[in-house]
């Protein structure tokens, strides 16, 4: 007993921190756009993809519509079982989800997809150097890699306000810890790529927009969830509540919520711009 407690490997905290909610929650309300985003990659023909970070589907599901052959990789074992269940109920047999690690693909082999895709999924992953080094690895010489992170500081990002606002209620990072905000800045996202072997010029940055859409659930609404859901905003509403500070974390995001929001008197849209990253290889 004491051998095999001592061989059993420590706890991810990142995969603590994905599977601690239930993203499924959140990511109904982003269906809309993470269809729109695979209209705009313009994929004329089926292709073989990786959709890294990807949640329950919300990009793997209409990349797998387009006929393509998709693997969903997350570190999140709930949100694994969700996606192949989704596809399952729309019978792609051309999508299959599985357990993995931004940070060492090692079950996917060296040039296995044309397109490797992740949508505010890798830039959480702790090794920024990696997550750049394996998704260059796993794309085939002549493809492509497409990511879109949040911005930091964006005061059009609803997400990064979010965030900042979260961080500021949470217990500080340990030592060591790399922002995962950085994937949002030029000069980072430039560096963990050629340190992968890409050149400059291959890589491309543009600003987007992703949005936030629900026409049955208020601002208050999306905050409840949120707090209930998302594993960065339920660290902080645990530890606001710890320090007696609920109500004010409250207060603050109810304030972004509506502020951003643009339905009007009902339900939510809110778009929060983010960087879209190109890497031709």
């Amino acid at each position: 007993m004491i051998k095999q407690a001592l061989e059993s490997k420590p706890e991810n905290p990142n995969k603590t921190l994905w599977e601690k909610g239930d993203f499924t929650e959140i990511a109904s309300l982003m269906r809309r756009s993470g269809e729109e985003l695979v209209t705009n990659l313009g994929i004329k023909s089926p292709l073989k993809i990786l959709d890294l970070g990807s949640g329950d589907g919300t990009t793997a599901i209409p990349l797998a519509r387009t006929g393509s052959e998709v693997v969903g990789i997350d570190i999140a074992r709930n949100l694994v079982d969700a996606g192949n269940k989704r596809a399952k109920e729309e019978v792609l047999s051309n999508l299959k989800f599985q357990e993995g690690d931004a940070c060492n693909l090692k079950e996917v082999p060296d040039h296995s997809f044309d397109l490797t895709l992740s949508i505010f999924g890798a830039m959480f992953a702790p090794k920024p150097f990696d997550v750049a080094s394996e998704m260059v690895r796993v794309t085939k010489q002549g493809g492509r890699i497409v990511m879109g992170n949040w911005i930091p500081n964006d005061p059009t990002s609803f997400v990064s306000q979010l965030l900042k606002i979260s961080a500021s209620f949470s217990p500080p990072p340990p030592e060591g810890f790399v922002s995962p905000m950085t994937w949002g800045m030029k000069s980072y996202v430039m560096d963990y790529f050629v340190r992968a072997g890409v050149k400059e010029e291959k890589i491309s940055l543009l600003k987007d927009k992703y949005s936030f859409i629900s026409q049955d659930k208020s601002p208050e609404d999306l905050i409840e969830l949120l707090g209930k859901f998302y594993g960065p905003t339920m660290n902080a509403f645990e530890a606001a509540e710890k320090n007696g500070k609920l109500h004010e974390l409250r207060k603050q995001l109810m304030e972004l919520a509506n502020e951003q929001n643009q339905s009007g008197n009902v339900g939510v849209s809110i778009p929060a711009t983010f960087l879209k990253v190109i890497v031709d290889l």
